[in-house]
């Protein structure tokens, strides 16, 4: 970012940094700490701070250009007829376990902004569960474009009159390296590592440790809140997979031409 979006954030050492948690990493399966991202990317506390101004000041100058883009729209006088989408394709931990960037299944890196702003619809906010994969049968639906049967995603269009819809009661989401899947719903988050959970596995009360510190899975009581989130995370899997297009090319190489 241009020097000037870093100035807010200096002096660096004002900048805060997450609490630290003794014995933090006592509960996290191995599967479940990128250790290339981890262990504060070896970066003293000055580093650390520094890196944090250097992340907001990025996001500032995301923000501005951001403006950019909706004046040009004005300008071009087509702000009446344009359908604005603002999202990422992942969140980012900032020092939260200890742990850097993204890469993780805990909110800090699998929660991602979505704003969505549709000519003649008023400003509200909605606190439903959706997905990425939401975005095709959404915006197909406002455009008046037919949405195939096969589709994984939801519409969601009904949330822009009517922010108390329910489009999900949880959100799904992988992290293929490591071979991670975690359920998120309002009350639990559920991250298990390999099919068969031989990775390990972690689960979190979000109403009573949002920040995700405390790992429940060996707790007394939650045996069987866990041997629930087993059964609908295979009911998931077998749901995409049986959903999934059956591409020549995700069966092998692609031939040269």
């Amino acid at each position: 970012a241009p020097r000037k979006y870093y100035e807010p954030f200096l002096p660096y050492e004002k900048n805060e940094l997450p609490p630290k948690i003794p014995g933090d990493w006592d509960d996290i399966p191995k599967a479940g700490i990128n250790y290339k991202t981890s262990l504060n990317m070896k970066m003293d506390i000055r580093r650390q701070k520094k890196a944090v101004g250097g992340y907001y000041a990025s996001v500032a100058y995301m923000d501005a250009q951001v403006g950019v883009v909706m004046d040009a729209l004005k300008k071009a006088g087509l702000e009446d007829n344009t359908i604005v989408i603002f999202t990422s394709d992942h969140g980012y931990h900032l020092g939260e376990h200890d742990f850097w960037a993204k890469v993780s299944l805990r909110d800090e890196s699998a929660g991602v902004p979505l704003i969505i702003s549709v000519p003649g619809k008023k400003p509200a906010v909605c606190d439903s569960f959706v997905e990425l994969l939401d975005l095709w049968p959404t915006t197909a639906k406002l455009c008046g474009l037919p949405v195939p049967d096969r589709i994984q995603g939801l519409d969601i269009s009904k949330t822009l009159d009517d922010p108390d819809h329910e489009v999900r009661d949880t959100a799904f989401c992988v992290a293929p390296a490591r071979k991670g899947f975690l359920l998120r719903d309002e009350n639990w988050a559920y991250l298990q590592y390999g099919e068969d959970a031989k990775g390990g596995i972690e689960l979190f009360d979000t109403n009573k440790d949002p920040k995700q510190y405390s790992n429940l899975v060996e707790h007394p009581g939650h045996a069987a809140i866990v041997a629930e989130f087993k059964e609908r995370l295979a009911e998931k899997l077998k749901e995409v997979r049986d959903n999934d297009l059956d591409l020549p090319a995700a069966k092998g190489k692609k031939k040269k031409g």
